[in-house]
């Protein structure tokens, strides 16, 4: 069996649909081409930028109404996908590149914005980077 296509992941989820199996297979993926001397921390980050500027480009000109509407439009709806597909992809490769757990570092930055901005009107309803 393969574990790729049907083994169970993180909390039974398809491995090829979590983190870490997506992960294994753009490092199999550039490896299979011999990309990896191409992918260094510069390269990956330029190319994270070009990729969300793609997915910015989509929505550019539109007024808040028409891209709130976007996904309704297949083709749109298409090229949003593409995008952030690419745009995960070289986020997951930059982080192989220089060691960083994205799963890790989002959860270290959520608890730090939970400290630096509380909810209005609880009991430490200060922020002493405001203002």
């Amino acid at each position: 069996m393969n574990e790729r296509e049907t083994g169970p992941g993180e909390r039974g989820v398809p491995t090829e649909l979590t983190l870490e199996g997506l992960r294994q297979r753009l490092v199999d993926f550039a490896a299979a081409r011999r990309w990896e001397p191409y992918h260094t921390p510069k390269n990956l980050a330029a190319a994270l930028s070009v990729e969300a500027g793609e997915l910015l480009e989509i929505f550019q000109w539109l007024t808040p109404e028409q891209a709130a509407a976007v996904m309704s439009d297949p083709e749109r709806a298409h090229r949003v996908r593409d995008e952030v597909a690419d745009v995960l992809a070289y986020l997951v490769q930059f982080c192989t590149a220089v060691g960083v757990d994205p799963l890790e570092a989002l959860a270290a930055k959520i608890e730090r914005n939970e400290h630096r901005f509380p909810v209005p009107g609880g009991a430490a309803d200060v922020n002493p980077d405001a203002g």
